[in-house]
């Protein structure tokens, strides 16, 4: 591969672009005949900088390859037959549970849409939004359930929980600092992309605890109803079931009146909205710190929103 490759800006200003590791770099400083700079004697100063970013580990570039960058595209059975669900939410939705080595192993008619939007076997992590801590949640044993019930579905699971992200980032333009990310903006691409495979199913959300303070709880029911009619329209589906997740629930942290509130939000959704589901999480663990769940918490949680989203299904035919 050269060290350097030369083309053209939109507005047509020649750009000199410096390969590093991977590293695409825009330099200005061709000759004036437009002809590259010998690299020998005018390497730019971008690409020094490229090479302090690289040494520094700061490149994505070096990071090993995930199980999703060398997994093989699944092969796709008939669009009706391929149930999809999207995986809203924070990071309880995300899993932060140590993953063993069974949650690494694929499961019969389960596949996820990778970062890469490629369907392929789902393995955990099925999440990406925090790479370094991200692990178990609920998508496998909720699809695993599921497909138990339903022998002739392959389920689809669109991961596109954010660790961290409150509901006002759930909404177009919303932006969360700490990732870099627009959640609601991102998985409305990635659904986009993904829903013509098959067929959406229901829209699974474990979200909350980045909203239990005063002023935000306050706000937080009137968001919630809002994001489920958002969803349903802009997805094209006006019926498809809504699932809300409670929040932990630890002796160890009680909850204080704004946690409450959100919780209040959550159970009563059903009252509101029609085609929506509140999963409970009573007597489920956490991790160590107070707020995430352990891997076999995640586990039975995703049971729980399979055993509800049933229910739903049952109540509607």
């Amino acid at each position: 591969m050269p060290w350097f490759l030369h083309r053209r800006c939109p507005h047509h200003r020649p750009l000199e672009r410096t390969l590093v590791y991977g590293l695409v770099v825009d330099c200005p400083d061709l000759n004036k005949d437009n002809t590259v700079p010998n690299p020998a004697r005018s390497l730019s100063r971008d690409f020094f900088a490229g090479i302090l970013l690289a040494c520094g580990g700061i490149l994505p570039s070096f990071a090993p390859a995930t199980a999703a960058d060398q997994s093989p595209p699944a092969k796709l059975p008939p669009r009706q037959q391929f149930h999809l669900f999207l995986l809203v939410g924070q990071s309880n939705m995300a899993g932060r549970g140590r993953v063993a080595e069974t949650d690494r192993q694929p499961l019969p008619r389960v596949l996820v849409y990778s970062k890469q939007r490629r369907w392929i076997a789902a393995r955990a992590p099925l999440h990406f939004d925090k790479p370094k801590v991200v692990g178990v949640g609920i998508g496998r044993a909720f699809a695993k359930a599921v497909t138990q019930a339903n022998p002739e579905c392959t389920i689809g699971l669109i991961p596109c929980a954010v660790g961290g992200s409150a509901i006002a980032t759930w909404q177009p333009g919303g932006y969360h600092p700490s990732t870099k990310t627009h959640p609601w903006d991102d998985m409305l691409q990635r659904a986009r992309a993904a829903l013509p495979d098959g067929t959406l199913k229901g829209i699974l959300w474990h979200q909350g605890e980045s909203d239990c303070q005063p002023d935000l709880a306050a706000r937080y029911q009137g968001r919630l109803d809002a994001l489920v009619r958002r969803f349903r329209e802009e997805l094209k589906a006006p019926a498809v079931p809504f699932l809300a997740g409670q929040m932990g629930h630890f002796a160890e942290r009680p909850w204080d009146a704004a946690k409450k509130r959100v919780d209040a939000v959550h159970r009563n959704l059903p009252a509101r909205l029609p085609h929506t589901a509140f999963v409970s999480s009573q007597g489920l663990s956490h991790k160590g710190d107070e707020v995430h769940f352990d891997a076999d918490s995640y586990r039975e949680l995703g049971r729980r929103y399979a055993e509800a989203w049933l229910k739903l299904r049952e109540a509607a035919h």
